[in-house]
């Protein structure tokens, strides 16, 4: 299915990730920029909302952020710009922020609680934990202050704008039937396999005997014994607890002599041992779904969420420059 929309993210505002990007990227396995000296005069703040200071340490962590998301999109922004542009959203984040509070939304104490420890248990050990929070200059009390925030912006977003905001079916009708390019279906095979591994440097003896164990396979099933059970049992890849069952894959998802293979059969065929550089595989196609269009009733779900999404956004983008207009904002970067 080429939906250029490929990740239907729950529905939530960029700005609000801004307030926890520090310890998100942390557990993520990520590594945020190093903080940086605050530039002069400003002590240790890039900006004061309403009263309310953002430090550097908050803006480094999320500006090393955004480098880190830019950077695997393959994508080069303007250092200034970018700058400027993660202040902004730490601003935005703030002001949402205290609206939560004056709409006197609360979080208890046992919830951050708990999503800390969820968080804590992305790290390999407590260990590697408290050494993140040192390499960030956070402390565990920040690290609550920060969820938080978080946890009170995402609840008055979800209150004041995605619980109200609705989307026509009529509407998402319209989007798929303006957009068919975008939910165009290639041709798919559904195919389970069974794997003998092969080391890249195999030697001939190696090769060898790899290959005879994938041909006693091979004689088993064809003399009826089933694929799936022969998988479990035989196949040295993940998928053999599936049974082999590789799921539903498009033409460039597979490395080619298995691509030929899987394309080239009828559902119920099984193929000759097809060797790649992972090793020899038996391959059975089970289904196959020819080129086309994904029907509405399939995809509208997925849309009607894309485009609540784009709407929400929209709001809030609209709210805060609204707030932004009448709080006392001072910012101090350079």
């Amino acid at each position: 299915m080429q939906v250029r929309h490929k990740r239907w993210m729950k529905v939530m505002v960029i700005a609000v990730a801004f307030i926890t990007v520090g310890w998100q990227a942390f557990a993520a396995d990520e590594k945020p920029a190093a903080a940086k000296s605050a530039p002069s005069g400003a002590g240790d703040k890039v900006a004061m909302v309403n009263g309310a200071p953002i430090t550097q340490g908050d803006f480094d962590r999320a500006l090393g952020f955004a480098k880190q998301q830019l950077s695997k999109m393959g994508k080069v922004t303007d250092d200034a710009q970018m700058k400027e542009g993660v202040l902004d959203q730490l601003i935005g984040s703030e002001l949402l922020y205290q609206e939560s509070k004056k709409a006197g939304v609360r979080i208890d104490a046992k919830t951050v609680d708990e999503r800390l420890d969820q968080w804590k248990k992305r790290f390999p050990s407590d260990e590697e934990y408290k050494k993140a929070l040192e390499q960030m200059k956070l402390s565990d009390a920040q690290m609550k202050t920060d969820i938080e925030k978080a946890l009170a912006t995402e609840k008055f977003v979800v209150d004041k704008f995605v619980d109200k905001i609705t989307v026509p079916e009529k509407e998402i009708k319209d989007y798929y039937d303006n957009h068919p390019d975008m939910f165009k279906q290639p041709e798919q095979v559904q195919a389970s396999h069974i794997l003998i591994k092969l080391k890249p440097d195999a030697s001939e003896p190696e090769q060898a005997e790899a290959l005879k164990k994938i041909k006693e396979v091979q004689e088993k099933q064809k003399k009826g014994e089933d694929f799936a059970e022969l998988a479990k049992a035989n196949s040295q890849c993940p998928s053999s607890a599936k049974g082999g069952d590789l799921g539903l894959f498009g033409k460039g998802q597979m490395v080619p002599a298995f691509e030929e293979a899987a394309f080239g059969m009828k559902p119920g065929e099984v193929s000759d041992v097809v060797k790649t550089q992972f090793g020899y595989h038996l391959i059975k196609v089970t289904d196959k779904k020819p080129e086309g269009t994904v029907p509405f009733d399939e995809i509208k779900d997925r849309i009607g969420q894309y485009l609540k999404q784009d709407k929400v956004q929209k709001e809030v983008k609209d709210y805060v420059e609204k707030l932004r207009k009448e709080a006392k904002v001072e910012t101090f970067l350079k």
